[in-house]
């Protein structure tokens, strides 16, 4: 399954696929989103989730309030739905 994940507010759009991560997804298809570690301990990649899903294969190191305001780790979250992301607060 494939889902499309826009970004806000450069309103960039790419896809990921089944498996892989939003960050791997973004990577691939030549969007600039910023990364480091890519294992989630740097914190680079942190965005915050406007709409959509995602899930972990390890819950993520972030504190229920952030998760609950939607922050994410894009290194880590899998789309279970198509996504608006973004980086501003």
């Amino acid at each position: 399954m494939t889902f499309t994940v826009r970004l806000l507010p450069e309103n960039l759009e790419f896809t990921v696929e089944h498996g892989q991560t939003v960050l791997d997804a973004a990577i691939r298809q030549q969007i600039p989103f910023p990364y480091r570690c890519r294992v989630g301990a740097c914190g680079m990649c942190l965005c915050k989730k406007l709409s959509g899903e995602v899930s972990y294969q390890l819950e993520p190191m972030l504190t229920e309030e952030e998760q609950s305001q939607g922050w994410i780790f894009s290194c880590q979250a899998y789309a279970q739905t198509h996504l608006v992301l973004t980086w501003d607060e």
